[in-house]
């Protein structure tokens, strides 16, 4: 298991918590960003929006592709899962911006492709909004010539979406044979897609077992295809407490719904815009991605015990979500990542594992 976490480009993962004590800046990220590798973090997620879709449009967010270039700079070890919506970024010029960033970074860069949903952002920015299945076609062509600026000295694409005529990207990226390629959904269009022309499905937060089910059903048709195995990685939200109901008594608080909150209208539109497996509660609606779901609350034997779970299901990375995000993460290494067998505790030791401590 490796273990990643969202980066908090919007301050914060609570849509009833207004002030989470974890602002959206480029000092607050930088820090965490260099403390996480220190203490055994794989991953880090840069989720992409131009407006706030956590505490509100108003409320600032930190742009996505300019905060990874930087902390490319400044890390070390940390894998930068960028995220990335099409509408947003012709596939010839993503791929090579891609390309220079994965150089700065000694190959670490990653992209998880994105599908559009926030309708209002789009007209905000004079962004082209696709509906549902045309998207997944724009996303479709969208990696065919990002994959291929990649890989061809030279390559030319002509689609519905997107011209590219005798296109050269030079130097290639650094990752071989391309940087992974992740990409998440829950319609039968955006599974198609991801089992053909992708590297790893994510998913939002769910029980083991549900998780389970998702994984045989991709492994089963990326088989299907002759194509080499898929990785798998799940959102999570956690609450670490020395007692279960000290866990439960956070949860209580943090979903605490008031519908007057400043993210409710942008979600109630995602929610319009999307395919969703199953419906969803105004308690999911409190944390980010389904968080909650995933069932990392408790005691860090408990969660530990959730993680072996997901293990077991098929899980490769876990994509946690915490708040405050410097002291919980912290938390988190000292106390659960101890108590997993696939822990990489090498990246742990002679490192300062005190709550509320991070390097600068």
């Amino acid at each position: 298991m490796r273990f990643g976490y969202w980066l908090p480009v919007f301050g914060g993962w609570l849509r009833n918590v207004p002030d989470e004590g974890m602002e959206a800046s480029w000092e607050y990220v930088r820090r965490l960003a260099r403390r996480s590798e220190a203490i055994g973090f794989d991953v880090t997620l840069i989720a992409e929006l131009n407006l706030n879709d956590i505490k509100g449009p108003d409320a600032p967010a930190l742009d996505a592709w300019t905060t990874t270039a930087a902390l490319a700079a400044v890390t070390e070890r940390l894998e930068l899962m960028v995220a990335v919506r099409p509408t947003f970024h012709p596939p010839a010029l993503a791929a090579k911006q891609a390309a220079n960033i994965d150089h700065i970074s000694g190959g670490r860069v990653t992209l998880n492709v994105v599908s559009s949903w926030w309708a209002d952002e789009a007209r905000q920015y004079g962004v082209e909004f696709d509906q549902h299945d045309a998207r997944y076609a724009r996303t479709a062509e969208w990696l065919a010539v990002v994959s291929g600026m990649w890989a061809e000295p030279r390559f030319s694409y002509a689609g519905q979406f997107y011209t590219v005529e005798n296109a050269i990207l030079e130097p290639k990226p650094v990752s071989r044979p391309r940087p992974t390629l992740y990409a998440g959904g829950e319609s039968e269009a955006a599974k198609q897609l991801i089992a053909r022309t992708c590297d790893a499905y994510l998913m939002h937060g769910d029980p083991p077992e549900r998780i389970s089910a998702k994984v045989a059903d991709l492994r089963a048709r990326r088989e299907q295809l002759g194509l080499p195995p898929l990785k798998f990685g799940v959102a999570g939200y956690v609450v670490c407490r020395p007692t279960e109901a000290a866990a439960q008594t956070e949860v209580a608080r943090i979903t605490d719904v008031r519908q007057s909150a400043a993210g409710y209208a942008n979600y109630q539109e995602w929610i319009a815009n999307t395919q969703l497996e199953q419906r969803v509660s105004l308690e999911d609606y409190s944390v980010s991605n389904r968080g909650l779901k995933a069932g990392l609350v408790g005691t860090p034997e408990q969660i530990a015990q959730r993680i072996q779970a997901f293990e077991r299901a098929g899980v490769d990375l876990l994509l946690l979500q915490f708040s405050p995000q410097h002291e919980e993460m912290e938390r988190f290494a000292a106390e659960v990542m101890a108590l997993t067998p696939s822990a990489r505790r090498g990246n742990l030791a002679g490192h300062d594992l005190t709550l509320g401590t991070p390097y600068s």
